[in-house]
Formats: C-alpha cells, structure tokens, sequence
C-alpha cells in the first residue's frame, strides 16, 4: 500500500497548498489522473482526498472554477466501485453537493448534478437522503428548466429515487407531471429519455398519477398519443419498453380501457415483439415481465396475446438460449447472460401463469410446449427465490384446469415438488402453493391420495395458525377440499390434527372468509351417516356448541346458512340426531329461522326439520310429537301459503 500511495500522495498534498492557483492545477491534474482508473480513485480516497475536496467545494472563498473541478472530481470518484460511494457518503458528499444546487452558477450547478446523479444511482445509495429535507425536491423542480443537462440529471435522479408510493406522492405533490411532461418534447434524445422513465416509474401501480397523466398534453397533443408514438418499431428499444411500461400502467390502473386500441394495436404487440429471440436478455425479461402485468387480469388481452407472434412457442426459447442471436459473437456477453439465465426464466414463467390464469385452450397450449412440466418441476427447486415463486405461480395458473389435473399434473407427479416446496419456504411462496394444493385436492385430483399419504394434515393444519390471513384461508380450504367425500380415517385425522381449541379459534376468525371455509369444512366432515354418528360421538358436544356461538353472532346471511347446512347434516345422523333432539335452545333456533325474513335461512331450517321426522326412522314419533308441541306445524301450515314456491314446496 506504501508504494502504491506514495506515487499519489503529491495529488493530495497540493490540495493543501497556500496557493489558490496552485491548488486549482492540483484537482485539474487529479481530476485527469482518474478518469478511467480505479486503481488511482481508491488510492487518492484512502489518502483523504474526499473531506479535502468538499472542503473546497463548500468554502465561501473558493473560486467557482475551483469549486466546479472539485465537484467534477467527487463526481469521477464516484463512478468508481461501490466502495468509493460508500466512503463518499461516510463523509456527507450529499449535503455538500445539495447545498451547492443554491449557487447562481450554471456550470458548478451541473457538475453538483452530475455528481449528485452518480451517487443517488448507485445501488448502495439509500434512495431516502433525497427526501430528509422538504426544500430539496421544490428545487430540484426549479432547476428544471436551467439547460438540458439538468433536466436530464434531475429526471434521472427523481426516477432511481422513486421507490414505492411515498415517494410517488411526494414528487406528484411536488408538481412532477407538470414540470416533466413538457421535456418529453425536448430536442435531445437523453431528457426525452429519463423523462419517460420518470413517468414510468411516477405511474407503476398508482391510480392518483396515472388518472391525471391521460389527460395531461403537450403542445397539443396528449401523453398516451405521445407514449404511443415512442413505442414505434423505429425508436430505440429502450424508449419502446419505457413507453410501453407508461401505458401498461396507465392501463392496470384504469385509466385507459383493456380494448383501447392504443393497448391492444400499439402496446401489447410491441411488448411481444420485446420477448423475440433477437433482443438483449434484460430486454426479453422486462419485455416478458410487462406484458404479463398487462395483460393479468384480462381474458381478452390474454387471448390476443396467446395468438401474436407465436408467443407460446417463443417463450420456450427462455429456457433454452440466454443469449440473443445478435450476442453470440460477444464472450462477454454470453459470460454475462449465463450469468442471468435464470432472471429468463422467471420472467417466462410470470408470463405462462398470466398466460394461463383464465382460457383452458391456452393452458393446454402451455403444457404441450416442450419439457413444459419438467421446467416447471425444475424451477419449483431452484436456488433463486424469484424463480421459484414463478414457477409455483404458472403452477397455480395451470392447476385451476379440471383437464390437466388428471393428466398432466398426474404424468409428473406435481405433488413431489410441491409438498417440498411448502416446507420452510417464505410467506410470499407458502400463500401461492397452498393455493395450488388446495386444487390439487379438489375431489377429482388423482394427486389427492398420495398428498395425504405425504403428511398434508400436519402440513395444513399448522397452516391455520399463522398471522398471515392468506395463509389461514388456504390452509383451511385445503383441508376442506381434503375432507370431501373421503373416508372416516381421513376425516378423523384431520379433527386431531386441528384440535378443538383451533377449530373454536377459527370460528371466531374476524375474517369471514377463514369462518366460511372452516364451515365448509365442518359440513364436509359430517356427511353420510356413519361418519356424522361417530364424529358427533366424540366432538358432539363442542360441534354443537360452535353451531350456538355462530346462530347466536352477528353474522352474515351466507354464514348462518351455511351452519343451518351443518345441523341438517347432524340432524341427518342416526344417533347424532339426538344431540339436537336435545339441546332445546337449538330447537327453538330452528324455529326463529323458519320464521326468518330471509328465504335461504328459511330453507335451510326446514331441511333440520325434515331430517329429524322421517317416519321409517326410530323415534320419529316421539320427535314429531315434541316438535308438534313446539308450534312448528302451525308454522309450516303458514310457510305453505308462501309466494315462495321453494318454500311452499318443501
């Protein structure tokens, strides 16, 4: 290190110099000495160049030229490793340069700017010092209009730094669309450039932006127009996708129609074409990437899709060739995207699941691409974590299809992988795979067997305890799906592996969805008749208690028919019905919903009764006689005059 610095210590010592002159041709000759050598940039950072050089940059004294070299210095440093942006930040290199913005000097501004751009765009730079101090960004919007190359700088600064939506609504706040949109006009190529960035990035997933950028315009002409003629096969690739992503956003966000010709013609296409062997790997991934956000909740855009350019046949090439056909003569490159390959197959992969998420012509399209199960199988044990989502997602879009469920889902054993998968995986994964378990289960899977046989009880039921809403719901659907027609042995296990305790707790879940499906569970349990007696026999008592709890809530009308469903079943047990028989106070809760205002709770209270009096049954006529003494025939008498012909009927 000795030898090394000591070659560059002279640099650093004529900082110090007692002659301005001398000290202005001292950062001259750094600022040539590191141009292009990183080498020379550490050593001059470990030698204590950079507190030297703000001091210059901020002394009051300094000339601006001086002051100017200094920034163009810092900012040379800086687009060093990331080593040297994290030692500049250790010294407070941003405040320094924030405050030089005050100067009235052009050029020294810029070179702040320049420097400033350098910094915030490095992955080390935590985007959040843009913000600590509300002047900044007022004028940071002020110095819009100074030349080009502050706006180039500025809108470059403002779309690296826009990271969610508190940041999206403190540039909307600060005026952002009005004072950008008319640079996307401007003469020159690089503001044209970061200033569509900035709206893509102001509008990704915002309601508040996009809904006023459609009616923003332009000499004119409004901002999708001009988005639309930024996307044209004769501008640069780069401005294609940017403009793309704007009006992809614009789009999910409501503010332009899913049949607007300007999405289905111009953007849509566009996004195809930006997934062709042809392109750049980060172009194929962004390209892939958009159109799958576009067209996710959409039929229609996913049938045009599936149809342009051979998409699905194309997206196969993801798996096959990282490299464009135009990088295979560049070694770099290839190192590069071998590097990046598995970036190609999440984005395909997100693709196939939007693809695939409704149209079962499509899927089938899908699953017949080549090797498609086994890339799926492979992705589901990937190393890269965002893969793995991926593959789970296209999974999940393909299992909601009755067909491949009981072909090509059995043909690979699915299953394998994905229980794998469920095990210690993040949240983000759990809730995608239990989802696609849950269709796994569903009654007509041939999957369903063999998942059980893998310890999915254990697995589901300790799906219902966790904080994670999402994960409640499908963990308690699964087992739901689990319990459907299957035998007692199954349904047993499932009652022990949920405890009492926990099925009490999920009756009381505040969220409705979580009661719904654990009611569906409960009814799903106590079907056919020998199952209904030996459940009630040994949870008879807690089951009815649930049943009170529930009549007795405040609770929805889907939900109260839903637990009348659960006592017709028990009512429909040999020796369970007793438990009703009873239990007066559910009786005399059977008698207020049969006098209920609503239809369905009606019903559902009359099948209760008209499982308890079957006259082949013993005991019948002492149930029929208590039930008489309770006016329930008086009211029936009533129900037959009903309008209801439902009602009347039963």
């Amino acid at each position: 290190l000795q030898e090394v610095t000591a070659s560059s210590r002279h640099y650093v010592d004529r900082l110090f110099d007692l002659d301005p002159q001398k000290v202005l041709q001292g950062v001259i000759d750094m600022k040539n000495a590191v141009i292009g050598n990183n080498k020379q940039k550490a050593n001059l950072i470990v030698l204590g160049a950079v507190p030297r050089l703000l001091y210059l940059l901020q002394q009051e004294t300094s000339t601006t030229e001086l002051r100017t070299e200094c920034a163009v210095v810092l900012g040379s440093l800086a687009m060093g490793t990331e080593n040297n942006v994290k030692s500049l930040l250790d010294c407070h290199i941003i405040p320094a340069l924030l405050q030089g913005l005050l100067s009235p000097d052009l050029k020294f501004i810029e070179a702040c700017l320049r420097c400033l751009r350098t910094i915030f765009t490095s992955p080390v730079t935590p985007e959040d010092l843009l913000y600590t101090d509300a002047t900044v960004i007022s004028h940071l919007m002020a110095l819009l209009s100074r030349s080009r190359y502050t706006q180039e700088y500025i809108c470059q600064i403002f779309s690296h730094c826009c990271k969610g939506p508190d940041h999206q609504t403190i540039l909307f706040n600060h005026g952002a669309v009005q004072n950008i949109a008319h640079l996307l006009v401007s003469t020159s190529y690089k503001v044209r450039m970061q200033a569509l960035k900035c709206f893509s990035v102001l509008a990704f997933e915002n309601p508040q932006v996009s809904m006023t950028l459609v009616n923003v315009s332009v000499d004119g002409e409004l901002l999708p127009q001009i988005f639309v003629k930024m996307l044209q096969r004769d501008k640069p690739i780069e401005m294609q996708l940017t403009a793309a992503k704007c009006l992809t956003s614009m789009c999910r966000a409501g503010a332009i129609r899913t049949d607007d010709s300007c999405i289905v013609l111009k953007t849509l296409p566009c996004l195809v074409r930006m997934c062709s062997k042809e392109r750049l790997l980060e172009e194929r991934v962004e390209g892939a990437e958009t159109l799958a956000y576009l067209i996710e909740t959409d039929v229609e855009l996913q049938r045009i899709a599936s149809i342009t350019d051979h998409l699905i046949v194309m997206l196969a090439d993801y798996f096959k060739y990282p490299s464009s056909v135009s990088a295979i003569t560049d070694i770099k490159r290839l190192d590069h995207d071998l590097k990046h390959a598995h970036e190609l197959r999440q984005a395909a992969f997100k693709l196939y699941a939007s693809l695939g998420a409704n149209d079962e012509d499509i899927r089938k399209k899908i699953i017949e691409t080549e090797n498609m199960m086994d890339r799926i199988v492979n992705g589901l044990s990937e190393s890269s974590i965002k893969v793995r989502l991926a593959a789970v997602r296209c999974l999940h879009s393909l299992s909601r299809s009755v067909q491949q469920l009981r072909t090509s889902f059995q043909d690979h054993a699915v299953w394998k992988p994905l229980m794998k998968v469920l095990q210690n995986a993040p949240n983000e994964i759990l809730v995608v795979a239990s989802s696609t378990l849950c269709n796994l289960l569903l009654e007509f899977s041939p999957s369903k067997e063999p998942i059980l046989e893998s310890g999915a009880i254990e697995l589901l039921c300790s799906l219902t305890q966790s904080e994670n809403l999402a994960l409640r719901v499908n963990g308690i659907w699964a087992l739901m799906n689990m319990a459907f027609q299957a035998e007692q042995k199954i349904k047993s296990d499932i009652l022990r592996g949920l405890s009492t305790e926990q099925l009490f707790q999920l009756l009381s879940d505040s969220d409705v969805n979580v009661l719904m499906k654990t009611l569906g569970l409960l009814r799903n349990l106590l079907s056919t008749r020998p199952h209904i007696d030996h459940i009630m026999s040994t949870h008879g008592k807690q089951i009815m208690q649930a049943v009170t709890l529930i009549l007795e809530g405040e609770h929805n009308i889907e939900v109260k028919e839903q637990t009348l469903c659960i006592l017709a079943n028990i009512a429909d047990g040999t020796t369970a019905k007793e438990l009703i028989m009873t239990n007066d106070d559910i009786l005399q809760k059977i008698k207020y919903y049969m006098s209920h205002s609503n239809a369905k709770l009606q019903l559902a209270a009359m099948f209760c009764i008209s499982n308890l009096i079957w006259n082949e049954e013993e005991g019948s006529q002492e149930r029929q006689d208590k039930l008489r003494d309770m006016g329930i025939v008086d009211i029936l008498h009533k129900l037959s005059q009903s309008p209801d012909p439902n009602l009347c009927d039963k």
